[in-house]
């Protein structure tokens, strides 16, 4: 039997729509169960979302910071246009269909 959280509903790549805080967003990292500490949760996660989910690590569109969301806060950005942040071109070579493509690392 596999652990709950091992589904993520969203992909690296993927444009997100957080429904609490209306900020879209780029995921660059999926945890399939919330990772942080205790005190980050009982100091940022007011709404007290399950821990035993995905969460995603998120850059946000038109901002220098990022974002560690719960997948129940987020939903799928359907509107098609593209995310502006700093380390977008560190983490992603492009986007083809709505999906930004990682960049190969190099050894």
């Amino acid at each position: 039997m596999k652990p709950q959280g091992s589904e993520a509903r969203f992909a690296i790549g993927e444009v997100v729509h957080h429904l609490l805080f209306d900020y879209r967003g780029v995921v660059y990292d999926v945890d399939p169960v919330f990772s942080g500490s205790e005190e980050w949760y009982q100091e940022v996660a007011k709404s007290r979302p399950p821990k035993d989910r995905p969460w995603y690590r998120v850059l946000v569109h038109g901002a220098r910071h990022e974002t560690y969301v719960a997948e129940r806060n987020l939903e799928k950005d359907r509107s098609g246009d593209p995310i502006h942040h700093p380390a977008m071109k560190y983490l992603f070579e492009r986007c083809e269909g709505g999906l930004y493509i990682l960049r190969r690392r190099t050894q």
